[in-house]
């Protein structure tokens, strides 16, 4: 608490106060809340309009029981989230995430972080998070099909193109949105496109989303490097994850020249010299939904698994944590820094402690948060918005050339916004900055709402 502004320090209160138990939310309000003191001085407007205390308050807060029928007969019941955090620059934007862990707390930090990030990418697109603690693995598409339709019979009330455009998360892939929107389809008897994104490319899903966000994580690391001068020609990389995010980073980082020597899953991880092969992986995670240690088994030679342990102790230039949140301890940061590394840029929400950021910062590490680094996946969303508004359709050549160019301005609002600041080369301070005062000058002129 001390290390904020005195003009902050009862504005964070009152958020631990009102939210209660909320770890993950109370880290993500601090982490931006840090880096407003210049805006504070510079811009007292905002404080004198309460514009902080009203978005760290959610504009709608949505809890319902999501009951529903699995293969035996018997009746689940599930919770489901949908927290509406700021609509200031347009419907609220973010996806929908099903896993076991997810509680309100989770879904607000999420939301919390989006409104941010969607700011960051230009886009007029507010910020929303939600999903339930429903666990996808080791149900049938069936048990998933009925929990998506019971699922939305209560969500298609809070959602809309012009409201709420959920799109997918964790455990929120093509299928489930495909569900979502059938069964969206039949209460309304309307075939609402741009209700969802995320959609398969026959029935209005937009080419490239599937990649977006890890490409448009290893994009932002290019501009990084290019800023000193640098490419990824010839690095060496570890990312943690092997899901959607992780396997397109790695996709992307080796057509721009670098290598993937290290990759995991919650089992462990393993580390091939050669470079990660690609195919092998995701016929690993996406054909067989194997474990990590399969990929292993069949690549043999001089590939090995870890089981448990930290990828982060393999030595790297550039480090892409992919997977969830706070997965990158101090502990690891040290290692990191120990062996090395030069970048390290978010693919997942918050992946890496306050600890291990200010551990980056002390290092001369570059260091960019999860709302600048992965607004990929967003801002292709907002592309799929587009072309869902005007009956269109893009080549993914063009819609992967349009998220570069999204990623190139994410990269330069962070810049200047840095160095108007007098924060120079703070990757952290420029996103937050950047994206705050975009939202908070447009509440302004929305008056007091």
């Amino acid at each position: 608490m001390e290390s904020l502004h005195p003009a902050l320090q009862p504005v964070y209160a009152d958020v631990l106060r009102r939210n209660q138990g909320e770890v993950e939310f109370h880290q993500a309000v601090k982490e931006v809340l840090g880096s407003l003191a210049p805006v504070v001085e510079k811009r007292p407007e905002y404080v004198e309009a309460s514009i902080i205390e009203r978005i760290c308050e959610p504009e709608r807060q949505i809890i319902f029981r999501v009951p529903w029928v699995d293969d035996t007969g018997n009746v689940q019941i599930n919770r489901g989230f949908r927290v509406e955090f700021n609509s200031a620059l347009g419907p609220y934007k973010g996806g929908l995430r099903f896993h076991p862990s997810v509680y309100l707390g989770i879904v607000k930090f999420l939301g919390f972080e989006q409104i941010f990030k969607n700011a960051l990418t230009g886009m007029p697109i507010g910020g929303g998070k939600g999903g339930s603690d429903f666990d996808p693995k080791g149900r049938s598409d069936g048990e998933i099909m009925r929990f998506c339709q019971s699922f939305m019979t209560e969500l298609y009330r809070h959602i809309g193109e012009y409201t709420d455009v959920p799109a997918g998360d964790i455990g929120v892939g093509g299928r489930e949105i495909g569900y979502l929107f059938g069964q969206y389809k039949r209460i309304t008897n309307r075939y609402e496109a741009g209700v969802l994104t995320g959609k398969g490319i026959t029935w209005g899903g937009s080419h490239a989303r599937t990649e977006a966000t890890g490409y448009g994580t290893v994009f932002f690391v290019d501009e990084m490097l290019r800023a000193k001068g640098e490419s990824f020609d010839g690095k060496r990389v570890v990312v943690s994850g092997s899901g959607n995010v992780a396997i397109y980073a790695i996709q992307k980082v080796h057509q721009l020249g670098g290598t993937v020597v290290a990759v995991s899953d919650s089992s462990g991880y393993v580390v091939d010299e050669a470079g990660i092969d690609l195919d092998l992986l995701r016929d690993v995670k996406e054909v067989r939904r194997g474990r990590i240690n399969e990929y292993a088994d069949a690549r043999g030679g001089s590939v090995s698994f870890l089981p448990g342990g930290s990828v982060w102790d393999v030595p790297c230039q550039v480090a892409l944590p992919c997977a969830t949140e706070n997965e990158l301890p101090g502990d690891a940061a040290k290692v990191l820094i120990g062996n090395g590394v030069e970048v390290v840029a978010e693919g997942a929400n918050m992946p890496t402690t306050p600890d291990a950021v200010s551990l980056f910062a002390e290092a001369g590490v570059l260091f960019a948060p999860g709302k600048a680094a992965n607004a990929g996946g967003v801002a292709t969303s907002a592309l799929e918005m587009q072309q869902n508004a005007s009956r269109d359709s893009w080549s993914f050549e063009h819609t992967e050339e349009r998220l570069a160019e999204i990623m190139a301005g994410v990269h330069e609002r962070c810049v200047t916004t840095a160095e108007e600041y007098d924060v120079p080369g703070d990757y952290v301070a420029g996103a937050n900055i950047s994206g705050f005062t975009q939202v908070a000058d447009a509440m302004l002129a929305l008056g007091v709402v």
